[in-house]
């Protein structure tokens, strides 16, 4: 563990004003749980409670979205939370991924694939 998913959800909470008490009542767990997560002492916690924690400390979707990344990163080989169903749930979607780590992917062709996707949700919009 690295302890930056912690830092990031200590961070979110001291700026909304939040105790760790008050966000542990939110997220119906015990004080001290929530202080070792903040500590980088245990683990972030499942999904569902990540959800949770997002909505408690107001999170916008990009600060939900490096929660999800941070957590991750806490354990070895992991993919955010937020991600698996999806990726299972759409033979491309690993077909690609497979693809990319194969060929090496650079991030510059990944930003190219992401500026597709954006211009592709665009033109759904009728933008």
């Amino acid at each position: 563990m690295n302890g930056k998913f912690g830092e990031f959800i200590k961070e979110k909470r001291s700026a909304i004003g939040k105790t760790l008490r008050g966000l542990a009542a939110d997220l119906d767990i015990a004080p001290a749980f929530m202080s070792d997560i903040e500590k980088g002492h245990r683990y972030p916690p499942s999904k569902e409670k990540l959800y949770e924690m997002a909505r408690a400390l107001h999170l916008s979707d990009e600060d939900t979205n490096t929660m999800f990344d941070l957590a991750a990163q806490e354990r070895e080989n992991a993919v955010s939370p937020d991600l698996p169903e999806y990726i299972m749930n759409h033979e491309n979607v690993r077909v690609a991924l497979r693809i990319a780590r194969d060929k090496g992917t650079s991030n510059a062709a990944w930003q190219r694939v992401i500026e597709l996707l954006e211009q592709e949700e665009g033109n759904a919009n009728g933008e």
